[in-house]
């Protein structure tokens, strides 16, 4: 009996050690917790350490291409470039994915109701896997257009639109929260992701975010809004340190993060990769807690960006709530921090219930039965008219858009026929089909003359097979070198009744742009415009550029040469079709600049401090694809990025940030302010009328100049914008903008506040920030504290910010 009695004894003793939670339940005799029906409080009571530790790490990242682990083998490491991939979790492997594709998964409590939710990439498009094995269904994404082109729709109503659309993709694919829209400022015209991100300008960018977000969301899924803050360049992303004032993250880098919180309530928020003043985002409480939670009053998650981060520990008492893509020794190390002290259960607890609150959102939870039929069809055109939508006629001599329907063009450029939907790396989506300009304007009733379309077509499909697309979502296809027209151009202009040429740049994440090549035109792609450009004005005919571009290229050095510019930028997969509309007159152009283009890139007020400097490697160590080389950039143009800077400064630029111009004519009329005195707040009317013959759209920009004489500050400010409906030839819409005194303040430093200067305020409302219809004056009689903050973010060393007075 002994002996048996010891056999139980010990029996029980291990069961007890290996689930605690068995001994507590056959203790108490009381059900054990479930989520959704149990207290959040009481979940988590419920839970062990090693619990809470496995659900605020995700559950691991599998690398495309790579076999699993043999039965009974742990993950191990892979390099990338010299870079060691962490192992995922085992069950990354055991337990099979809801979604092929996806970027990442939560852990799942079963015994606690918690089930495990799927995160997937794409901020313009859901990215997942198109194929799956032994499966003859398709699984393709809408691709919608870039960010940088819905802002230019400056449209807030049409991205909502976008969103609802994009959301019901996200649900019906059974993504629980896509890891996007991402919102960074354009800082630099050579930032590699910038096609993602809306404008250099953080009212618009953060307007723009907070519809999208509203309009995914408003499906039941979530989003995660990124990469926050201060991501503004690929190169060396994961170990570059930004060297930042504190006014400058606040007014600019911060500004589009806190309208979109406010105004969207996004689920989740992503950090960045970066350093911020010498500690990285992620392991940042400032910033994480302080500002996001405790200032702006998020109510959601904040999640690292893959791989982000340096110290697991640093980022639980940051407030970084869950760490993804995740990997066992993150969990472990929470597990003994815990139990030494570096870090308390009651922050732990805190992160665990911010990841509960989403799951407790989430579809899966509420056991959502996905289709995997979203209405593909219905979301391309949607697509294809917000593309249009966003689309800036840049130049138009001689009215040489819209061209008539059935008129011959000689279409030229590579990207003619191969266009570009959208940027590479974690943007890019696995899309059906792209419609070319070729198919977009064959389509729309063009004829194409046959013999440069069919040359092009057999020079792209030949170097396609001498040079295959690398495997690496992080490296794109190499770009196709212009093929030489000079023995057909002259031949084709006798045949056709106008030329359109197409300049097309990719880029996306892992690598900045380059000056060479890339910003500037090749010597190529000038001497194809140039070579064109004369055989058809010869004969009298115009020629009409279409710039298909993630971010800004110059213009200056070959504009004059040309008849016409419409910047499409990445237009999704009904690219060609979009853009045939427009060049039909089907639709007025509307779209307006959300980021200046400078005369020269010396020009920008960034060009001598991008990307920074780099410093030597630690003995013995090497650079590798993730990790880059040590290095900072400090961010000297403080508060002065964009027209912000060109316009204080006065530097002419050549097309300025809101500049669009329309096939009709419109005019402001009958600008009036409330009082000439501040009191709470203030209005502004304006009166847009149609004076052009045919139907258009468009955007009331509201700008402000605020008294600068206790410190520095921009000549004027983005304070309000709308976009007319579609105005009919004479018909007027009546437009009213309230300013209130947040709109007013800058932020000081010194004493921590927001605060609105006492003084004569200037009102610049127009249609761009250079074209002003009228400028009305108020005063505000004595200064406002709007807003008193914290005292964060502080630079370590002294930065030398550019003064424009």
């Amino acid at each position: 009996m002994k002996t048996i009695y010891k056999f139980v004894a010990a029996f029980v003793l291990i069961a007890m050690i290996c689930s605690p939670w068995l001994a507590v339940n056959a203790q108490t005799n009381k059900p054990v917790p479930q989520l959704g029906k149990n207290s959040l409080k009481e979940v988590i009571a419920a839970m062990t350490l090693q619990e809470k530790s496995k659900l605020v790490v995700g559950m691991g990242f599998k690398m495309p291409g790579m076999p699993p682990p043999a039965k009974g083998e742990k993950p191990k490491s892979v390099d990338i470039g010299g870079f060691k991939l962490p192992p995922s979790d085992p069950e990354a492997y055991e337990v099979s994915e809801k979604v092929p594709g996806a970027a990442g998964r939560t852990h799942a409590i079963a015994r606690l109701g918690i089930p495990s939710i799927t995160v997937s990439d794409g901020p313009a498009g859901l990215r997942i896997e198109p194929k799956r094995p032994n499966d003859p269904n398709t699984y393709y994404a809408t691709a919608f257009p870039v960010a940088t082109l819905l802002a230019s729709t400056w449209d807030t109503a049409l991205v909502k639109k976008v969103g609802v659309a994009f959301g019901n993709e996200i649900r019906e694919y059974g993504v629980d929260i896509i890891l996007g829209p991402a919102l960074n400022i354009h800082r630099n015209p050579l930032g590699g992701r910038n096609f993602e991100y809306y404008s250099e300008d953080p009212l618009l960018a953060g307007s723009m975010t907070a519809a999208i977000v509203n309009g995914i969301q408003s499906n039941g899924v979530g989003t995660s809004i990124k990469h926050y803050a201060a991501n503004n360049q690929e190169t060396n992303r994961n170990s570059i340190n930004t060297i930042v004032s504190e006014r400058a993250m606040r007014e600019i880098y911060l500004k589009g993060f806190s309208i979109a919180v406010k105004k969207s309530q996004p689920w989740t928020v992503m950090s960045s990769y970066n350093k911020v003043n010498g500690t990285y985002t992620s392991e940042r409480r400032d910033l994480q807690t302080t500002i996001l939670k405790d200032e702006w009053r998020f109510k959601g998650l904040v999640m690292t960006d893959w791989f982000g981060g340096h110290d697991a520990v640093a980022q639980m008492n940051a407030g970084n709530d869950l760490l993804m893509p995740g990997n066992p020794d993150q969990s472990e190390a929470i597990v003994a921090a815990v139990k030494n002290g570096t870090l308390s259960m009651a922050q732990l607890d805190v992160n665990v219930e911010r990841i509960l609150q989403i799951i407790l959102k989430s579809p899966t939870f509420k056991g959502y039965k996905y289709s995997d039929k979203p209405d593909l069809a219905g979301h391309a055109k949607v697509a294809r008219m917000a593309a249009a939508q966003g689309m800036i006629l840049l130049k138009n001599e001689g009215d040489a858009l819209p061209l008539a329907a059935g008129k011959k063009v000689a279409l030229f450029g590579n990207t003619s026929y191969n266009i570009i939907a959208g940027g590479t790396g974690s943007g890019d989506v696995n899309k059906a089909y792209t419609i070319s300009l070729l198919q977009g304007l064959t389509n729309a009733g063009y004829k194409v003359q046959e013999q440069s379309s069919n040359n092009y077509q057999s020079y792209i499909t030949d170097f396609r097979a001498k040079h295959p697309k690398p495997a690496n979502f992080f490296i794109p296809a190499p770009p196709i070198p212009e093929m030489n027209v000079d023995y057909i151009v002259s031949k084709e202009a006798d045949g056709a009744d106008a030329a359109i040429i197409t300049i097309g740049r990719n880029a996306g994440e892992g690598a900045d742009r380059k000056l060479e090549n890339d910003y500037y035109l090749s010597d190529a792609e000038k001497g194809l415009i140039n070579g064109v450009a004369n055989a058809f004005h010869a004969k009298g005919k115009k020629v009409v550029v279409i710039l298909n571009i993630g971010g800004v290229v110059d213009v200056t050095s070959w504009r004059d040469s040309v008849d016409g510019i419409l910047l499409a930028w990445q237009p999704g997969l009904e690219a060609g079709n979009a853009i045939a509309d427009v060049v039909s007159g089907k639709v007025d152009p509307s779209g307006k600049l959300a980021t200046t283009f400078p005369v020269d890139y010396k020009d920008v007020s960034s060009a001598n401090n991008f990307p920074g400097k780099e410093f030597p490697m630690p003995d013995g160590q090497k650079p590798n694809m993730m990790m880059g080389r040590p290095s900072e950039v400090t961010y000297e143009e403080g508060i002065y990025v964009g027209y912000r800077y060109f316009d204080a400064f006065k530097v002419k630029p050549a097309y300025e940030f809101g500049y669009g111009l329309s096939y009709t004519k419109f005019k402001l009329s009958d600008i009036n302010i409330s009082s000439p005195s501040f009191k709470g707040s203030i209005t502004v009317k304006v009166t847009v009328k149609n004076t052009g013959s045919i139907a258009g759209k468009e955007v009331v920009q509201l700008y402000l100049g605020a008294p600068s004489q206790n410190i520095d500050k921009p000549e004027d400010e983005l304070k309000a914008f709308a976009k007319t409906n579609l105005l009919a030839p004479g018909q007027s819409q009546f437009l009213v903008f309230t300013l209130h005194a947040s709109d007013l303040a800058s932020f000081y430093t010194g004493r921590s506040a927001w605060i609105a200067d006492a003084g004569e305020y200037k009102v610049k409302v127009g249609t761009s920030s250079r074209d002003i219809a009228k400028t009305v004056s108020f005063t505000l009689a004595k200064p406002i504290v709007t807003e008193k903050t914290h005292n964060v973010l502080t630079p370590q060393v002294a930065i030398n910010e550019l003064k424009s007075k």
